[in-house]
């Protein structure tokens, strides 16, 4: 008897959550994401900024170096393959 109502037990735990109970979930996730925001502290537009120019510095100092190695290999490409 016990095994029959465990398996009854299985198959709703299976079977999918009503429409009831998905707005409840997702109004709760709305919830914790509201509660999770009010948490989430923002850098200050002089950050922003120093942020932004070190990332586009850096890339085109990388961009370069790629460039440089690029003609480089082509040329050594050019000698070794006429």
């Amino acid at each position: 008897m016990a095994k029959k109502k465990a398996k009854k037990n299985q198959a709703e735990a299976k079977a999918s959550p009503s429409l009831r109970e998905k707005v409840l979930r997702f109004r709760e996730f709305f919830e914790q994401s509201k509660i999770e925001m009010k948490k989430v502290t923002y850098p200050s537009q002089k950050q922003t900024l120093a942020t932004c120019g070190s990332v586009v510095f850096l890339v085109s100092l990388i961009a370069v170096f790629l460039g440089i190695v690029d003609v480089a290999l082509s040329k050594i490409l050019e000698v070794i393959l006429p």
